[in-house]
C-alpha cells in the first residue's frame, strides 16, 4: 500500500519534465521560425540614380551657377564641368553640350539627347571631342574640362546653350535617359538690341450681378524682337475715361526669353465696374538675370486697347427704375385731376344746391309785393 504512491510520485515528475523540454523545445523553435521570417522579410534597399553637375567653382569664378562668357568671333575659352554620381550604384555618365530653347510653357529647355546642336551647343568641346563618358563610384565626382570656340561668323548678341549629363537607366522594361543641364550662354558684343514687344493685344469683359465687380481678360504676346536674353516684370491694369484707374493693377513676372521666342500671356483683372469705355493697359519691364552681362540701358514699353462694355444690368435697373417713376408720375397726376375734378364737382354742385334753395323765397317775396299793390 506504501510503495504504490512513492513509484507514482517519480512517474508524475517525469512525466512532468518532459511536457516542459517539449514545451521548450517548441518555444525555441517558435522563435527560432519568426526570426527567420523576419529575416526574409528584410528587403533590401533599391539602388537609386544621382546626379550632380556644376561649373567649377574657384577663387576667379566663385558661386556660379551656370556659365556666362562674353566671346569675340574667333575666340576660344576654357573652363571645368563637376560631375558627381550622388546615387548609390556605379553609374556611366555622358557628358555633353547642346542648343537651348524656350518651351511652349515659357521654361528654358534643351535638345534632345541626339539632335545635332547648329549654335552654341555645337561650340563646347571636350578635349576635342562632342562628348565625353565617365564612370563614377557612388560619392565620386570628375572635373570635366572643355572648350568653348565661337566660330568667326558668330553674330553678335546672346547665343544659348546647355552642358548635359545623361544616364541611361534601365527600369525593367525599356532604358529611360535622366539627363540634367547646366545652362551656358555666350555673349557675342556688337550691335547689342535688348528688345521685349508687346502685339497681339485683345480684351475682353466678363460681368458679374455686381455691375462694379466684373472680370476683364486681356490676352497678347511677347516677344523677343532683339539678341539679348531677357527677362521682365508686367503690370496690367484697367484704365477708364480721362485715364482714371477703374481697378487694382496686377503684377507678375516673365520668365527669361532667349532672342526670338514668344510667349502668350493671359491676364485676368477682376473688380471691374462696367464703365462702358474701358481702356486696358500692359507695361512691359525688361531685366536682364543677376548673373548675365550688362546689356546696356533697357527701355519699358506700354500697349493698350479699348473695350466698350453696355452695362446691361445697370441700364435695365435704370430703366425699370424709369418706368416705377413713370408709373407713379402718372399715377399722380391721374389722382391729382380727379381729385381736381371731383373738388370741382362738389362746388359747382355747392352752388347749385345753394341756387335751388334760394329760388322759393325770392318768388313768394314778388308776389307778395304784387298783391299789396
Amino acid at each position: 500500500m506504501l510503495k504504490t504512491p512513492l513509484l507514482a510520485r517519480p512517474n508524475a515528475r517525469g512525466i512532468r519534465l518532459v511536457a516542459l523540454a517539449i514545451a521548450g523545445f517548441i518555444a525555441l523553435s517558435s522563435g527560432a521560425s519568426t526570426g527567420i521570417a523576419l529575416a526574409a522579410d528584410e528587403a533590401p534597399a533599391e539602388d537609386s540614380i544621382g546626379i550632380s553637375a556644376a561649373p567649377l567653382n574657384d577663387a576667379d569664378a566663385a558661386g556660379r551657377t551656370r556659365f556666362d562668357y562674353q566671346m569675340s568671333p574667333g575666340q576660344t575659352l576654357d573652363d571645368t564641368y563637376v560631375v558627381s554620381n550622388t546615387g548609390t550604384t556605379v553609374q556611366t555618365f555622358t557628358v555633353f553640350a547642346t542648343d537651348a530653347f524656350n518651351t511652349e510653357e515659357g521654361s528654358f529647355g534643351l535638345l534632345d539627347t541626339g539632335v545635332e546642336p547648329s549654335d552654341a551647343g555645337a561650340w563646347v568641346q571636350f578635349s576635342g571631342a562632342k562628348s565625353v563618358v565617365v564612370d563614377l563610384q557612388p560619392g565620386e565626382s570628375a572635373s570635366l574640362p572643355f572648350t568653348v570656340a565661337a566660330p568667326a561668323d558668330a553674330s553678335p548678341g546672346d547665343h544659348a546653350a546647355g552642358l548635359v549629363v545623361s544616364v541611361l537607366a534601365d527600369d525593367g522594361q525599356v532604358l529611360v535617359d535622366r539627363r540634367v543641364g547646366t545652362r551656358l550662354y555666350v555673349r557675342v558684343p556688337g550691335d547689342l538690341q535688348p528688345n521685349l514687344t508687346v502685339a497681339g493685344m485683345t480684351a475682353s469683359y466678363t460681368p458679374s450681378l455686381n455691375p462694379l465687380a466684373g472680370e476683364t481678360t486681356v490676352t497678347f504676346t511677347v516677344r523677343n524682337a532683339g539678341n539679348v536674353a531677357l527677362s521682365g516684370a508686367l503690370k496690367t491694369e484697367i484704365r477708364g475715361p480721362f485715364g482714371i484707374g477703374l481697378s487694382a493693377p496686377v503684377e507678375q513676372d516673365v520668365d527669361e526669353m532667349l532672342p526670338g521666342s514668344t510667349r502668350t500671356i493671359t491676364t485676368t483683372v477682376s473688380g471691374v465696374g462696367q464703365w462702358v469705355f474701358l481702356n486696358p493697359v500692359v507695361t512691359l519691364y525688361p531685366s536682364v538675370d543677376e548673373t548675365a552681362l550688362n546689356p546696356g540701358p533697357l527701355t519699358s514699353v506700354t500697349r493698350d486697347t479699348v473695350l466698350f462694355v453696355v452695362p446691361w444690368a445697370l441700364l435695365a435697373v435704370v430703366l425699370v427704375g424709369l418706368v416705377v417713376w413713370g408709373w407713379i408720375w402718372f399715377s399722380r397726376r391721374r389722382n391729382d385731376r380727379r381729385a381736381a375734378a371731383w373738388v370741382e364737382y362738389t362746388e359747382a354742385e355747392a352752388r347749385r344746391k345753394a341756387e335751388t334753395e334760394r329760388e322759393p323765397v325770392g318768388a313768394g317775396s314778388t308776389d307778395s309785393k304784387q298783391s299789396g299793390a
